[in-house]
């Protein structure tokens, strides 16, 4: 229906793709140009800062989410909505009121996907924020940062719970699965 829906997929999709790498480089020329200096200046600072580590990984992440949420309502049935604005409710009434509370498992599956993805991002992170321990640290760069002084101990250990959390996050999201029908 609108025209411009296959160049909209194929930029949610980009991140897909690109390596993780690229995606961090990716930001970091945006910010480097007049439109991401002026935000940088004016609304938030995000090139080697905390802000960033949510950037980058809202970046790499919100493709999958999307993707997972798209996939809810494209099987949803659209006679519920259709049959609430027959009834007098604005199409906006019908989507929160009937339309998204049917999609709920998969909002939720697309929260938790995007979530346990962010997680364990390290390319665009350590490109665009750079990994200064105790500043813009997190999980996967602390593993980095371990192994980098030689300390495989702990870089094993930290190893070790990303890739529990990771598992415990899909147990989550096949016993959700049943509950929702995702």
């Amino acid at each position: 229906r609108f025209p411009g829906r296959s160049l909209i997929d194929v930029i949610v999709d980009l991140p897909i793709v690109l390596p993780p790498l690229v995606v961090g480089i990716c930001l970091l020329i945006f910010f480097r140009n007049a439109l991401g200096v002026w935000i940088e200046t004016h609304v938030l600072r995000f090139t080697y800062a905390v802000a960033g580590i949510v950037l980058a990984q809202f970046t790499v992440s919100c493709a999958f989410a999307v993707r997972t949420m798209k996939a809810g309502f494209d099987a949803s049935p659209s006679r519920p909505g259709d049959v609430a604005r027959t009834l007098g409710a604005s199409r906006m009434r019908a989507f929160w009121t009937v339309e998204l509370p049917m999609v709920r498992g998969s909002i939720l599956a697309a929260a938790i996907l995007a979530w346990s993805r962010a997680l364990g991002e390290f390319g665009p992170i350590l490109v665009f924020v750079g990994t200064v321990r105790n500043r813009t640290e997190v999980l996967s760069t602390s593993i980095f940062l371990e192994m980098s002084v030689g300390n495989l101990e702990l870089a094993l250990a930290l190893s070790a719970w990303l890739a529990g959390i990771g598992a415990v996050t899909l147990l989550g999201l096949r016993l959700l699965g049943g509950r929702f029908s995702l």
